[in-house]
């Protein structure tokens, strides 16, 4: 049902926790595909906290671990995927040379590279964990990878908060809007209202933008 709640973050395993720790996004909210984006980075805070608690305990937080594989796996993925499909090409085309952005997205997108062996890695610990019924930090060296990925996804996400998405609602057009929340909708099995021809043509892209 893609009415009330987005299949993206929303639809969890029946052996998950009852009260996930990590709330899930209203479906509609995807009409406003920055706003959402936004949201999705306060998920990532909230997921930033379950891994360290489940990273750093001494019994196996089964429930709070199986949440946390199935965000990294899908809900993550997702949104890298929105940034570096979607996101990051945009604001590349509509951005001006005085926002200095280039160098920017392209060191977060070399942060989302790292991103994906990291969730690849603590998708590894906390399978085996699942599977052997012991706490996945059961060494100083693996509590490590749980709470530095943590750190670094809290530094990624205010970095984006402060700087991408104050510029893209500055220079995002309505049609470059409606674009991104229609890609961002479509991966996740939602459908949004066909109204692309209300949109105006889009002016001429702005001197210096990079291709």
């Amino acid at each position: 049902n893609t009415g009330s709640r987005c299949h993206g973050g929303a639809a969890r395993s029946s052996r998950m926790s009852p009260t996930p720790q990590i709330e899930p996004l209203p479906a509609g909210l995807v009409h406003e595909p920055l706003n959402w984006l936004f949201a999705e980075h306060y998920r990532h805070r909230q997921l930033c906290r379950l891994i360290e608690r489940v990273g750093t305990a001494t019994v196996l937080l089964r429930e709070e671990a199986e949440e946390i594989l199935t965000f990294l796996r899908h809900d993550m993925a997702l949104h890298v995927i929105d940034e570096e499909e979607d996101l990051f090409p945009l604001l590349r085309r509509r951005c001006l040379p005085e926002d200095e952005l280039g160098p920017l997205l392209g060191s977060l997108s070399a942060e989302h590279r790292d991103d994906i062996e990291q969730t690849r890695a603590l998708g590894d610990l906390l399978e085996r964990a699942l599977i052997d019924g012991q706490p996945p930090g059961r060494d100083l060296g693996t509590r490590r990878l749980f709470t530095d990925f943590a750190l670094h996804e809290r530094r990624h996400i205010a970095l984006e908060n402060a700087v991408i998405l104050p510029i893209a609602r500055l220079r995002l057009t309505p049609r470059d809007l409606h674009t991104l929340g229609t890609r961002m909708a479509a991966r996740r099995g939602v459908l949004l209202d066909a109204y692309e021809d209300t949109f105006p043509p889009d002016g001429p892209e702005p001197s210096g933008a990079t291709p």
